[in-house]
């Protein structure tokens, strides 16, 4: 019944590219990585970064949500898992690669593409 709470809040919320804080940020990223089509994943030994452990982008509804795994500090082993919404594919993909010419680390990258696009889930 959950999901099909779920299924309902985002079948109507999904026309705006703000989700609803109606619905929890560990629901939606349950929903995304159940429902969602698994695009990429970077590993902390790819992004080299002292704070992003894990990011994983997926498709739904022709929308690219980010998962991403941060560490508390830069000392710690422990994370913190934040979703991302409605992120311009350009962005993954200069996230990903990094545009033209630039050579910016993952995490200058993570903060200029992705960042704004933090869901608005409770």
């Amino acid at each position: 019944m959950k999901k099909f709470a779920l299924f309902l809040v985002f079948g109507f919320s999904f026309c705006s590219i703000t989700i609803s804080q109606e619905v929890s940020c560990e629901d939606l990223q349950e929903f995304i990585e159940d429902n969602g089509y698994r695009k990429s994943t970077l590993s902390s030994y790819t992004l080299d970064s002292s704070w992003l452990h894990k990011v994983t982008a997926y498709s739904y509804d022709y929308k690219i949500y980010v998962v991403a795994e941060i560490k508390k500090n830069e000392y710690s082993f422990s994370t913190k898992t934040y979703i991302f919404c409605g992120i311009p594919s350009q962005n993954w993909s200069n996230f990903q690669y990094g545009s033209y010419r630039e050579s910016d680390s993952y995490g200058k990258r993570f903060h200029k593409y992705i960042m704004d696009y933090l869901c608005n889930c409770y």
